[in-house]
Protein backbone atom coordinates (compact mmCIF):
# COMPACT_ATOMS: atom_id res chain seq x y z
CA UNK A 1 0.00 0.00 0.00
CA UNK A 2 1.37 3.45 -0.90
CA UNK A 3 1.93 6.10 1.77
CA UNK A 4 -0.85 8.17 0.21
CA UNK A 5 -3.35 5.32 0.47
CA UNK A 6 -2.15 4.48 3.98
CA UNK A 7 -2.75 8.05 5.23
CA UNK A 8 -6.20 8.04 3.67
CA UNK A 9 -7.04 4.80 5.46
CA UNK A 10 -6.01 6.28 8.79
CA UNK A 11 -8.13 9.38 8.20
CA UNK A 12 -11.15 7.25 7.39
CA UNK A 13 -11.45 6.01 10.96
CA UNK A 14 -11.99 9.60 12.07
CA UNK A 15 -14.42 10.32 9.24
CA UNK A 16 -16.64 7.39 10.19
CA UNK A 17 -16.94 8.93 13.65
CA UNK A 18 -18.24 12.20 12.17
CA UNK A 19 -20.99 10.96 9.98
CA UNK A 20 -23.78 11.96 11.96
CA UNK A 21 -34.26 18.49 -7.57
CA UNK A 22 -35.07 20.89 -10.97
CA UNK A 23 -38.06 19.31 -12.74
CA UNK A 24 -37.12 16.73 -15.29
CA UNK A 25 -35.50 13.35 -15.61
CA UNK A 26 -31.78 12.75 -15.70
CA UNK A 27 -31.01 10.76 -18.82
CA UNK A 28 -30.16 7.27 -17.62
CA UNK A 29 -26.56 6.29 -18.20
CA UNK A 30 -26.19 2.59 -18.92
CA UNK A 31 -23.52 0.55 -17.19
CA UNK A 32 -21.39 0.50 -20.33
CA UNK A 33 -21.92 4.16 -21.19
CA UNK A 34 -21.29 5.24 -17.62
CA UNK A 35 -17.97 3.55 -17.29
CA UNK A 36 -16.19 3.46 -20.62
CA UNK A 37 -13.97 0.38 -20.35
CA UNK A 38 -15.10 -2.36 -17.98
CA UNK A 39 -13.79 -2.00 -14.41
CA UNK A 40 -10.99 -4.26 -13.30
CA UNK A 41 -11.60 -6.89 -10.64
CA UNK A 42 -10.94 -5.64 -7.14
CA UNK A 43 -7.73 -6.61 -5.34
CA UNK A 44 -8.53 -7.18 -1.69
CA UNK A 45 -6.07 -6.76 1.18
CA UNK A 46 -6.18 -6.24 4.94
CA UNK A 47 -7.78 -2.99 6.11
CA UNK A 48 -5.85 -0.52 8.20
CA UNK A 49 -7.35 1.02 11.29
CA UNK A 50 -8.43 -0.06 14.73
CA UNK A 51 -11.56 -1.76 16.00
CA UNK A 52 -12.31 -3.54 12.72
CA UNK A 53 -13.52 -7.09 12.36
CA UNK A 54 -10.45 -9.09 11.25
CA UNK A 55 -12.53 -10.51 8.39
CA UNK A 56 -13.02 -7.07 6.82
CA UNK A 57 -10.90 -6.51 3.73
CA UNK A 58 -10.34 -3.39 1.66
CA UNK A 59 -9.69 -2.39 -1.93
CA UNK A 60 -9.78 0.63 -4.21
CA UNK A 61 -11.68 1.10 -7.46
CA UNK A 62 -10.88 3.65 -10.14
CA UNK A 63 -13.95 5.45 -11.50
CA UNK A 64 -14.30 8.26 -14.04
CA UNK A 65 -14.24 11.70 -12.47
CA UNK A 66 -16.61 12.90 -15.21
CA UNK A 67 -19.02 10.32 -16.63
CA UNK A 68 -19.49 12.53 -19.68
CA UNK A 69 -15.81 11.81 -20.35
CA UNK A 70 -15.53 8.18 -19.20
CA UNK A 71 -12.02 7.72 -20.56
CA UNK A 72 -10.74 10.93 -18.96
CA UNK A 73 -9.27 11.54 -15.48
CA UNK A 74 -10.02 8.94 -12.81
CA UNK A 75 -10.57 9.12 -9.08
CA UNK A 76 -10.22 6.43 -6.45
CA UNK A 77 -13.13 4.95 -4.52
CA UNK A 78 -12.27 3.10 -1.31
CA UNK A 79 -14.37 -0.02 -0.66
CA UNK A 80 -14.56 -2.74 1.99
CA UNK A 81 -16.29 -6.06 2.54
CA UNK A 82 -16.87 -8.95 4.89
CA UNK A 83 -17.73 -12.06 2.83
CA UNK A 84 -20.95 -13.98 3.43
CA UNK A 85 -20.59 -16.22 6.47
CA UNK A 86 -22.05 -19.30 4.73
CA UNK A 87 -20.84 -19.44 1.14
CA UNK A 88 -23.17 -22.35 0.43
CA UNK A 89 -26.26 -20.18 0.92
CA UNK A 90 -24.76 -16.94 -0.39
CA UNK A 91 -27.24 -14.84 -2.37
CA UNK A 92 -25.06 -11.88 -3.34
CA UNK A 93 -23.88 -8.49 -2.08
CA UNK A 94 -25.62 -6.17 0.38
CA UNK A 95 -24.29 -2.65 -0.13
CA UNK A 96 -24.40 -0.42 2.96
CA UNK A 97 -25.09 3.19 1.92
CA UNK A 98 -24.40 5.83 4.56
CA UNK A 99 -26.21 9.10 5.20
CA UNK A 100 -24.85 12.56 4.63
CA UNK A 101 -23.90 13.70 2.10
CA UNK A 102 -20.50 13.33 3.68
CA UNK A 103 -21.02 9.99 5.41
CA UNK A 104 -18.96 6.85 4.86
CA UNK A 105 -19.97 3.21 5.19
CA UNK A 106 -16.41 1.99 4.80
CA UNK A 107 -16.26 0.53 8.31
CA UNK A 108 -19.93 -0.48 8.45
CA UNK A 109 -19.34 -4.15 7.54
CA UNK A 110 -17.50 -4.36 10.89
CA UNK A 111 -19.99 -2.09 12.67
CA UNK A 112 -23.70 -1.88 11.95
CA UNK A 113 -23.40 -4.81 9.55
CA UNK A 114 -22.69 -7.10 12.48
CA UNK A 115 -26.06 -6.17 14.00
CA UNK A 116 -27.78 -7.83 11.05
CA UNK A 117 -29.35 -11.18 11.91
CA UNK A 118 -27.35 -14.29 11.18
CA UNK A 119 -29.46 -15.37 8.23
CA UNK A 120 -28.71 -12.05 6.49
CA UNK A 121 -24.98 -12.20 7.23
CA UNK A 122 -24.97 -15.77 5.97
CA UNK A 123 -26.51 -14.78 2.65
CA UNK A 124 -24.66 -11.59 1.72
CA UNK A 125 -21.21 -10.14 1.38
CA UNK A 126 -21.45 -6.90 3.37
CA UNK A 127 -19.87 -4.10 1.34
CA UNK A 128 -19.15 -0.51 2.37
CA UNK A 129 -17.53 2.42 0.60
CA UNK A 130 -16.34 6.00 0.99
CA UNK A 131 -18.16 8.08 -1.64
CA UNK A 132 -16.20 10.09 -4.19
CA UNK A 133 -14.48 13.03 -2.56
CA UNK A 134 -14.45 11.51 0.93
CA UNK A 135 -11.12 10.23 2.28
CA UNK A 136 -9.70 7.65 1.92
CA UNK A 137 -11.26 7.91 -1.53
CA UNK A 138 -9.73 10.75 -3.56
CA UNK A 139 -10.55 13.68 -1.22
CA UNK A 140 -11.77 17.24 -1.66
CA UNK A 141 -11.31 20.19 0.69
CA UNK A 142 -12.76 23.71 0.60
CA UNK A 143 -10.22 25.26 2.97
CA UNK A 144 -12.97 26.95 4.99
CA UNK A 145 -12.34 29.33 7.87
CA UNK A 146 -12.51 27.67 11.29
CA UNK A 147 -15.68 29.53 12.26
CA UNK A 148 -17.45 28.34 9.12
CA UNK A 149 -17.01 24.73 10.23
CA UNK A 150 -19.42 25.26 13.13
CA UNK A 151 -22.56 23.17 12.68
CA UNK A 152 -24.71 26.22 13.40
CA UNK A 153 -23.04 27.87 10.36
CA UNK A 154 -23.30 24.87 8.07
CA UNK A 155 -27.00 24.74 8.88
CA UNK A 156 -27.61 28.45 8.42
CA UNK A 157 -29.59 29.86 11.32
CA UNK A 158 -30.99 33.37 10.78
CA UNK A 159 -30.00 36.24 13.05
CA UNK A 160 -32.11 36.65 16.20
CA UNK A 161 -34.27 39.25 14.42
CA UNK A 162 -34.82 36.89 11.46
CA UNK A 163 -32.42 38.66 9.11
CA UNK A 164 -30.69 36.49 6.48
CA UNK A 165 -28.16 39.13 5.38
CA UNK A 166 -25.36 37.60 7.42
CA UNK A 167 -26.17 34.13 6.10
CA UNK A 168 -25.82 35.33 2.52
CA UNK A 169 -22.44 36.88 3.30
CA UNK A 170 -21.36 33.58 4.85
CA UNK A 171 -22.71 31.66 1.84
CA UNK A 172 -20.66 33.74 -0.57
CA UNK A 173 -17.51 33.37 1.53
CA UNK A 174 -17.89 29.59 1.83
CA UNK A 175 -18.86 29.05 -1.82
CA UNK A 176 -15.90 31.15 -2.96
CA UNK A 177 -13.57 29.04 -0.81
CA UNK A 178 -14.92 25.83 -2.34
CA UNK A 179 -14.49 27.19 -5.86
CA UNK A 180 -10.96 28.33 -5.04
CA UNK A 181 -9.75 25.24 -3.18
CA UNK A 182 -12.00 22.35 -4.19
CA UNK A 183 -10.30 21.50 -7.49
CA UNK A 184 -12.08 19.95 -10.46
CA UNK A 185 -13.42 17.01 -8.47
CA UNK A 186 -15.78 19.17 -6.41
CA UNK A 187 -17.64 20.00 -9.63
CA UNK A 188 -18.34 16.29 -10.16
CA UNK A 189 -19.78 15.46 -6.76
CA UNK A 190 -23.45 14.57 -7.09
CA UNK A 191 -25.94 11.92 -6.12
CA UNK A 192 -26.26 10.74 -9.72
CA UNK A 193 -22.49 10.29 -9.97
CA UNK A 194 -22.46 8.40 -6.67
CA UNK A 195 -25.11 6.09 -8.15
CA UNK A 196 -22.94 5.58 -11.23
CA UNK A 197 -19.96 4.83 -9.00
CA UNK A 198 -22.09 2.20 -7.25
CA UNK A 199 -22.83 0.55 -10.56
CA UNK A 200 -19.13 0.49 -11.40
CA UNK A 201 -18.60 -1.16 -8.00
CA UNK A 202 -21.33 -3.70 -8.74
CA UNK A 203 -19.61 -4.64 -11.97
CA UNK A 204 -16.19 -4.84 -10.30
CA UNK A 205 -17.66 -7.17 -7.68
CA UNK A 206 -18.87 -9.43 -10.49
CA UNK A 207 -22.53 -9.08 -9.47
CA UNK A 208 -25.37 -9.04 -11.98
CA UNK A 209 -27.62 -7.39 -9.39
CA UNK A 210 -26.99 -5.84 -6.02
CA UNK A 211 -29.01 -5.41 -2.81
CA UNK A 212 -28.68 -2.32 -0.64
CA UNK A 213 -29.52 -0.88 2.77
CA UNK A 214 -29.52 2.90 2.50
CA UNK A 215 -30.04 5.15 5.51
CA UNK A 216 -31.12 8.82 5.54
CA UNK A 217 -29.43 10.53 2.55
CA UNK A 218 -28.48 6.99 1.57
CA UNK A 219 -32.18 6.40 0.82
CA UNK A 220 -32.02 9.05 -1.87
CA UNK A 221 -28.81 7.51 -3.24
CA UNK A 222 -30.51 4.11 -3.28
CA UNK A 223 -33.62 5.49 -4.97
CA UNK A 224 -31.55 7.28 -7.62
CA UNK A 225 -29.54 4.11 -8.25
CA UNK A 226 -32.77 2.16 -8.63
CA UNK A 227 -34.04 4.76 -11.09
CA UNK A 228 -30.90 4.86 -13.24
CA UNK A 229 -30.16 1.13 -13.06
CA UNK A 230 -33.49 -0.52 -12.19
CA UNK A 231 -32.61 -3.99 -13.44
CA UNK A 232 -29.34 -4.03 -11.52
CA UNK A 233 -31.21 -4.05 -8.20
CA UNK A 234 -32.12 -7.05 -6.05
CA UNK A 235 -33.56 -6.25 -2.59
CA UNK A 236 -33.52 -2.56 -1.66
CA UNK A 237 -34.15 -1.25 1.87
CA UNK A 238 -34.63 2.50 2.32
CA UNK A 239 -34.41 3.35 6.02
CA UNK A 240 -35.36 6.83 7.36
CA UNK A 241 -36.47 8.15 4.04
CA UNK A 242 -35.79 11.43 2.24
CA UNK A 243 -38.34 13.40 0.28
CA UNK A 244 -37.43 12.88 -3.42
CA UNK A 245 -38.93 16.24 -4.56
CA UNK A 246 -37.17 16.76 -7.93
CA UNK A 247 -37.68 20.53 -7.83
CA UNK A 248 -35.93 21.12 -4.48
CA UNK A 249 -34.02 17.96 -3.49
CA UNK A 250 -31.92 19.01 -0.47
CA UNK A 251 -33.86 22.25 0.01
CA UNK A 252 -36.83 20.01 0.80
CA UNK A 253 -34.71 17.99 3.24
CA UNK A 254 -33.61 21.13 5.07
CA UNK A 255 -37.18 22.45 5.15
CA UNK A 256 -38.36 19.18 6.66
CA UNK A 257 -36.57 19.89 9.94
CA UNK A 258 -39.30 22.30 11.01
CA UNK A 259 -41.92 19.54 10.91
CA UNK A 260 -39.48 16.94 12.24
CA UNK A 261 -38.91 19.02 15.37
CA UNK A 262 -42.64 19.50 15.87
CA UNK A 263 -43.19 15.75 15.52
CA UNK A 264 -40.47 14.95 18.07
CA UNK A 265 -40.67 17.70 20.68
CA UNK A 266 -43.67 16.24 22.58
CA UNK A 267 -41.74 13.00 23.06
CA UNK A 268 -38.76 14.94 24.45
CA UNK A 269 -41.04 17.03 26.65
CA UNK A 270 -42.61 13.93 28.18
CA UNK A 271 -39.15 12.51 28.92
CA UNK A 272 -37.77 15.84 30.21
CA UNK A 273 -40.63 16.24 32.72
CA UNK A 274 -40.76 12.67 33.99
CA UNK A 275 -40.44 12.31 37.78
CA UNK A 276 -37.24 10.60 38.79
CA UNK A 277 -35.38 11.70 35.65
CA UNK A 278 -32.04 13.14 36.88
CA UNK A 279 -32.07 15.48 33.87
CA UNK A 280 -35.62 16.68 34.40
CA UNK A 281 -36.11 20.31 33.31
CA UNK A 282 -39.78 20.92 34.18
CA UNK A 283 -42.56 19.46 36.30
CA UNK A 284 -45.04 19.19 33.42
CA UNK A 285 -44.55 18.27 29.78
CA UNK A 286 -46.55 21.37 28.82
CA UNK A 287 -43.89 23.56 30.46
CA UNK A 288 -40.90 22.25 28.46
CA UNK A 289 -41.67 24.01 25.17
CA UNK A 290 -42.14 27.51 26.64
CA UNK A 291 -39.02 27.00 28.74
CA UNK A 292 -36.99 26.10 25.65
CA UNK A 293 -38.30 29.12 23.74
CA UNK A 294 -37.56 31.47 26.67
CA UNK A 295 -34.02 30.13 27.02
CA UNK A 296 -33.32 30.43 23.28
CA UNK A 297 -34.63 34.00 23.23
CA UNK A 298 -32.56 34.93 26.28
CA UNK A 299 -29.42 33.41 24.76
CA UNK A 300 -30.11 35.37 21.56
CA UNK A 301 -29.88 38.55 23.66
CA UNK A 302 -27.25 37.44 26.17
CA UNK A 303 -24.93 34.68 24.91
CA UNK A 304 -22.81 32.86 27.48
CA UNK A 305 -19.07 32.52 26.75
CA UNK A 306 -18.17 28.89 25.98
CA UNK A 307 -14.38 28.47 25.71
CA UNK A 308 -13.28 25.66 23.44
CA UNK A 309 -16.58 25.42 21.56
CA UNK A 310 -17.20 26.57 17.98
CA UNK A 311 -18.54 29.21 18.18
CA UNK A 312 -17.08 30.11 21.56
CA UNK A 313 -20.43 31.10 23.01
CA UNK A 314 -23.71 29.46 23.86
CA UNK A 315 -26.26 31.49 21.94
CA UNK A 316 -29.84 30.81 20.95
CA UNK A 317 -28.93 29.18 17.67
CA UNK A 318 -26.41 26.85 19.31
CA UNK A 319 -29.18 25.73 21.68
CA UNK A 320 -31.51 25.18 18.73
CA UNK A 321 -28.83 23.27 16.82
CA UNK A 322 -28.25 21.08 19.87
CA UNK A 323 -31.98 20.33 19.88
CA UNK A 324 -31.79 19.13 16.28
CA UNK A 325 -28.81 16.92 16.97
CA UNK A 326 -30.17 15.35 20.15
CA UNK A 327 -33.60 14.65 18.68
CA UNK A 328 -31.96 12.17 16.28
CA UNK A 329 -32.06 9.59 19.09
CA UNK A 330 -33.80 9.56 22.48
CA UNK A 331 -30.52 8.33 23.96
CA UNK A 332 -29.16 11.82 23.29
CA UNK A 333 -31.92 13.69 25.13
CA UNK A 334 -29.76 14.23 28.23
CA UNK A 335 -27.36 16.41 26.19
CA UNK A 336 -30.10 18.94 25.43
CA UNK A 337 -31.61 18.76 28.92
CA UNK A 338 -28.24 19.40 30.57
CA UNK A 339 -27.54 22.30 28.24
CA UNK A 340 -30.94 23.81 29.09
CA UNK A 341 -30.29 23.41 32.82
CA UNK A 342 -26.86 24.99 32.49
CA UNK A 343 -28.25 27.89 30.47
CA UNK A 344 -30.91 28.52 33.12
CA UNK A 345 -28.10 28.92 35.65
CA UNK A 346 -25.98 31.06 33.35
CA UNK A 347 -23.29 28.39 32.96
CA UNK A 348 -22.11 25.98 30.25
CA UNK A 349 -21.07 22.30 30.32
CA UNK A 350 -17.64 21.24 29.03
CA UNK A 351 -17.22 22.13 25.36
CA UNK A 352 -18.22 19.27 23.05
CA UNK A 353 -15.32 17.43 21.48
CA UNK A 354 -14.93 18.28 17.81
CA UNK A 355 -13.54 15.98 15.10
CA UNK A 356 -10.12 16.91 13.68
CA UNK A 357 -10.22 20.00 11.49
CA UNK A 358 -9.02 18.08 8.42
CA UNK A 359 -11.90 15.64 8.78
CA UNK A 360 -14.44 18.43 9.15
CA UNK A 361 -13.01 20.18 6.10
CA UNK A 362 -13.31 17.02 4.01
CA UNK A 363 -16.79 16.04 5.17
CA UNK A 364 -18.06 19.59 4.72
CA UNK A 365 -16.66 19.85 1.20
CA UNK A 366 -18.29 16.58 0.13
CA UNK A 367 -21.61 17.66 1.61
CA UNK A 368 -21.44 21.09 0.01
CA UNK A 369 -20.43 19.83 -3.41
CA UNK A 370 -23.13 17.18 -3.51
CA UNK A 371 -25.94 19.38 -2.22
CA UNK A 372 -25.09 22.32 -4.44
CA UNK A 373 -24.46 20.27 -7.60
CA UNK A 374 -27.66 18.25 -7.27
CA UNK A 375 -30.02 21.19 -7.78
CA UNK A 376 -29.85 24.95 -8.35
CA UNK A 377 -30.74 27.03 -5.31
CA UNK A 378 -32.40 30.46 -5.66
CA UNK A 379 -29.93 33.33 -5.53
CA UNK A 380 -32.48 36.03 -4.70
CA UNK A 381 -32.40 37.15 -1.04
CA UNK A 382 -36.15 37.74 -1.22
CA UNK A 383 -36.86 34.02 -1.56
CA UNK A 384 -35.10 33.31 1.72
CA UNK A 385 -36.43 36.38 3.52
CA UNK A 386 -40.00 35.36 2.76
CA UNK A 387 -39.45 31.70 3.61
CA UNK A 388 -37.69 32.45 6.88
CA UNK A 389 -40.41 34.87 7.98
CA UNK A 390 -43.14 32.31 7.28
CA UNK A 391 -41.23 29.54 9.01
CA UNK A 392 -40.47 31.61 12.11
CA UNK A 393 -44.16 32.45 12.49
CA UNK A 394 -45.39 28.89 12.07
CA UNK A 395 -42.50 26.91 13.60
CA UNK A 396 -40.84 29.01 16.33
CA UNK A 397 -38.75 26.12 17.65
CA UNK A 398 -36.58 26.13 14.53
CA UNK A 399 -36.56 29.94 14.13
CA UNK A 400 -36.60 29.95 10.32
CA UNK A 401 -33.45 27.85 9.75
CA UNK A 402 -35.10 25.19 7.59
CA UNK A 403 -35.97 27.71 4.86
CA UNK A 404 -32.79 29.74 5.02
CA UNK A 405 -29.94 30.18 2.54
CA UNK A 406 -26.95 27.89 2.86
CA UNK A 407 -23.78 28.17 0.80
CA UNK A 408 -25.58 26.69 -2.23
CA UNK A 409 -27.35 30.05 -2.63
CA UNK A 410 -23.99 31.44 -3.81
CA UNK A 411 -22.59 28.35 -5.55
CA UNK A 412 -20.61 29.57 -8.57
CA UNK A 413 -21.62 26.83 -11.02
CA UNK A 414 -24.97 25.52 -12.19
CA UNK A 415 -25.85 21.81 -11.97
CA UNK A 416 -24.54 19.82 -14.91
CA UNK A 417 -27.75 17.79 -15.16
CA UNK A 418 -31.29 17.90 -13.89
CA UNK A 419 -32.05 15.95 -10.72
CA UNK A 420 -33.29 12.40 -11.13
CA UNK A 421 -37.05 12.09 -10.87
CA UNK A 422 -38.01 9.02 -8.85
CA UNK A 423 -40.85 7.10 -10.51
CA UNK A 424 -42.74 3.80 -10.34
CA UNK A 425 -40.89 2.45 -13.37
CA UNK A 426 -38.83 -0.58 -12.38
CA UNK A 427 -39.06 -3.81 -10.40
CA UNK A 428 -41.19 -4.08 -7.26
CA UNK A 429 -38.33 -4.80 -4.87
CA UNK A 430 -38.17 -1.84 -2.47
CA UNK A 431 -39.03 -1.81 1.24
CA UNK A 432 -39.23 1.52 3.07
CA UNK A 433 -38.97 1.60 6.87
CA UNK A 434 -39.74 4.86 8.63
CA UNK A 435 -40.13 5.97 12.23
CA UNK A 436 -43.24 7.97 12.97
CA UNK A 437 -41.22 10.66 14.79
CA UNK A 438 -37.96 11.44 12.96
CA UNK A 439 -36.44 14.90 13.21
CA UNK A 440 -34.20 14.54 10.15
CA UNK A 441 -36.42 12.65 7.71
CA UNK A 442 -40.00 13.17 8.87
CA UNK A 443 -42.78 10.75 8.02
CA UNK A 444 -44.37 13.30 5.68
CA UNK A 445 -41.30 13.24 3.41
CA UNK A 446 -41.08 9.45 3.50
CA UNK A 447 -44.71 9.30 2.37
CA UNK A 448 -43.74 11.33 -0.71
CA UNK A 449 -41.00 8.84 -1.57
CA UNK A 450 -43.52 6.04 -1.11
CA UNK A 451 -45.92 7.82 -3.45
CA UNK A 452 -43.23 8.41 -6.06
CA UNK A 453 -42.18 4.74 -6.08
CA UNK A 454 -45.76 3.56 -6.42
CA UNK A 455 -46.12 -0.19 -7.05
CA UNK A 456 -42.35 -0.67 -6.67
CA UNK A 457 -42.44 -0.21 -2.91
CA UNK A 458 -44.09 -1.11 0.36
CA UNK A 459 -43.62 1.05 3.47
CA UNK A 460 -43.47 -0.08 7.09
CA UNK A 461 -44.19 2.81 9.46
CA UNK A 462 -42.83 2.31 12.97
CA UNK A 463 -44.33 3.79 16.13
CA UNK A 464 -40.98 4.99 17.41
CA UNK A 465 -38.86 8.10 17.83
CA UNK A 466 -35.48 8.92 16.34
CA UNK A 467 -33.50 8.78 13.13
CA UNK A 468 -32.34 5.42 11.69
CA UNK A 469 -35.15 2.94 12.21
CA UNK A 470 -33.78 -0.51 11.35
CA UNK A 471 -31.72 -2.06 14.16
CA UNK A 472 -31.34 1.34 15.84
CA UNK A 473 -34.23 3.56 16.93
CA UNK A 474 -37.15 1.53 15.60
CA UNK A 475 -38.91 -1.43 17.23
CA UNK A 476 -38.90 -5.22 17.04
CA UNK A 477 -41.82 -5.34 14.62
CA UNK A 478 -40.15 -3.06 12.09
CA UNK A 479 -36.80 -4.80 12.48
CA UNK A 480 -38.42 -8.18 11.85
CA UNK A 481 -40.10 -6.94 8.66
CA UNK A 482 -36.81 -5.67 7.22
CA UNK A 483 -34.82 -8.74 8.27
CA UNK A 484 -37.40 -11.05 6.72
CA UNK A 485 -37.27 -9.12 3.44
CA UNK A 486 -33.48 -9.21 3.25
CA UNK A 487 -33.31 -12.89 4.16
CA UNK A 488 -36.24 -14.24 2.12
CA UNK A 489 -37.49 -11.49 -0.20
CA UNK A 490 -40.87 -11.51 1.54
CA UNK A 491 -42.43 -8.07 2.08
CA UNK A 492 -45.74 -7.15 3.68
CA UNK A 493 -48.57 -7.47 1.15
CA UNK A 494 -49.38 -3.79 1.67
CA UNK A 495 -48.10 -0.81 3.65
CA UNK A 496 -47.98 -1.74 7.33
CA UNK A 497 -47.87 -0.04 10.71
CA UNK A 498 -45.73 -1.39 13.56
CA UNK A 499 -47.13 -0.37 16.93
Amino acid sequence: MTQRKRSRSIRNAAIVGVSTALLGVTAPVTASAAGGSAPEALTWSACEGTGLDPRQECATLDVPMDYADPDGPRVEMAVSRIPAERPGVRRGTLLLIAGGPGGSSLNDPSGKGQKLPEEVRDAYDLVGFAPRGLAPSTPVDCGLEHGDLATSKLRPWPAPDGSVDGNLVTARRMADACARNGGELINHLSTANEARDIDRLRAALGERRISAWGVSYGTYVGAVYGQLFPHRTDRIVLDSVDNPDPARVNRAWLAAHEQGVEDTFPHFAAWASKPGNPDRVARRAADVRPLFLRLAARLDREPIPWPGANPEELNGNVLRQTMLETFASPSRYPTLARLMRAAEQGTVPPAPEAPPAAVLQNVTAVGAGTLCNDVAWPSSPGVYEKGVAESRAKYPLTAGMPRNAMLCAAWPTVPREAPVRITDRGPSNVLLVQNERDVNTPLAGAALMREALGRRAVMVTVNSTGHDAYLANGNACGDAAVSRFLATGQRPDADAYCR
